[in-house]
């Protein structure tokens, strides 16, 4: 199973040019790819459907979106009916698998005066592989102002991966009227494994990066916890600052994590540092689960 995480800048490349076609051909060999900034109806963007059209560019996949900044953006059209609209900035999650249900938590915000300051939220889908067994695959956009902004937003996820599994599937359970119709498709799994991936605006050896995956020991290295998550990073064997996803960066701020039980699955990690559709890198991990 090839993932990838791709802050798309709303289609903005280093040239300055808006081009979702090119950021469809630089994500269009992953089995599953999680996106951040990703936009619908908005003036810079020439007022595309953003979701929409990356999933026409890029064909037979599943995908969801999650709307987390939402502002209205209704018009009257030439006969003088209202045309509801909204205009929306969040994140997207594309899976050649079915993705057999999704759910989208707001996290904290600050409100500030000075600096811009937007709703971020964490995407969950449950996706199942060829082999019958799901995952959830999440995609993320933590703030960019400050790790005081960040660690209440790495708290909130904590919260909702550890609760996930004992608050079951989106459907779960018995309903005293089989033929009501709320059966419809059998019970719905909540599994255990995790793939945490996106822009999380930290790089390594940061107070942010030790919430979520452990303190660092001098001389024993990442104190990994097997209920934990684990940066796949490093479970491929590259050093922990070797490449950088964003040029104003000396390390990755793009993040991809698993769960604990997923470690000895991954197989390599890796940023194509030769794209060019956005300001940031994808950030990709081959991982050794039922594709």
């Amino acid at each position: 199973m090839k993932i990838v995480t791709y802050n798309i800048q709303y289609g903005l490349g280093e040239d300055g040019r808006y081009d979702l076609a090119r950021i469809a051909q630089e994500v269009a060999e992953a089995d599953v790819i999680a996106l951040q900034e990703v936009e619908r109806f908005w003036q810079r963007s020439g007022m595309v459907d953003q979701p929409a059209e990356l999933a026409r560019l890029l064909g037979s996949y599943y995908w969801v979106y999650g709307a987390n900044l939402d502002v209205d953006a209704s018009y009257h059209n030439g006969t003088g009916e209202l045309v509801n609209r909204r205009r929306q900035f969040g994140t997207m999650i594309l899976s050649r698998r079915p993705i057999l249900s999704s759910r989208n938590f707001p996290l904290p915000k600050r409100a500030l005066i000075n600096q811009h300051s937007i709703q971020q939220g964490l995407l969950e889908a449950v996706i199942a592989p060829q082999d019958g067994a799901a995952i959830r695959v999440y995609s993320v956009h933590l703030s960019h102002l400050s790790p005081e902004t960040r660690l209440p937003q790495i708290e909130a996820i904590l919260d909702i991966l550890e609760r996930a599994p004992a608050e079951g599937g989106a459907w779960c359970g018995n309903h005293p009227n089989p033929a009501s119709g709320w059966t419809e498709g059998g019970a719905l799994p909540m599994p255990r494994e995790v793939v945490l991936a996106g822009d999380l605006n930290f790089e390594p050896e940061t107070l942010e990066y030790d919430r979520f995956l452990g303190p660092n020991a001098a001389h024993h290295g990442r104190l990994y916890s097997p209920e934990g998550l684990v940066d796949a990073w490093d479970m491929a064997g590259n050093g922990r600052t070797d490449a950088s996803s964003h040029p104003n960066h000396e390390a990755r701020i793009d993040h991809i994590f698993v769960s604990g039980s997923l470690a000895p699955r991954v197989r390599r990690c890796w940023i194509d540092e030769a794209a060019n559709g956005s300001d940031h890198r994808p950030l990709w991990m081959d991982l050794d689960f039922g594709s």
